[in-house]
């Protein structure tokens, strides 16, 4: 599994959102971005962790900052959870999985004593110059905005 460090160069990629359009991590470079994976669309903590991010927006750009959520579901998926909850930032569809890999989010999980692979739920704060700032891996979905918050006013 990748490990990233606080201070390096951000992985750059390209990923399309829910309405089929390219984005480019290195588009947000005088920006402060919040890149946050997580598992699975319209699941609870998923659900939970997207909607603060919604409720919180404008304190995140008060902060020059933009928020991304990414997890392996498509382009139709999170159109859906979009709209069913009214999200007012940008997700990425990594369905071949390159991305969560590179930034060491994609790996082996645990669940009720089944072994299988998927996506930790980690969140990378990324300064304006495009470097990591903060890196949190398994975020606990209730604190995560807080997390990001208090990491972006640093």
């Amino acid at each position: 599994m990748i490990s990233l460090k606080e201070g390096q160069k951000a992985p750059d990629f390209k990923l399309k959102d829910s309405n089929g359009k390219e984005v480019k991590l290195s588009e947000f470079k005088g920006k402060n971005v919040a890149l946050y994976f997580y598992p699975k669309d319209d699941t609870s903590g998923c659900t939970k962790q997207a909607c603060d991010f919604r409720d919180n927006i404008g304190k995140v750009k008060k902060l020059n900052a933009v928020v991304l959520g990414i997890s392996n579901d498509d382009e139709k998926s999170h159109k859906k959870f979009t709209e069913k909850y009214g999200l007012n930032f940008t997700l990425l569809c990594d369905t071949d999985k390159k991305v969560s890999k590179a930034y060491g989010a994609y790996g082996k999980k645990k669940f009720m004593g089944k072994e299988y692979m998927g996506i930790t739920r980690s969140t990378f704060v990324i300064d304006e110059k495009g470097n990591i700032s903060k890196i949190f891996y398994k975020v606990n979905p209730e604190k995560s905005i807080s997390e990001v918050l208090e990491a972006l006013k640093k």
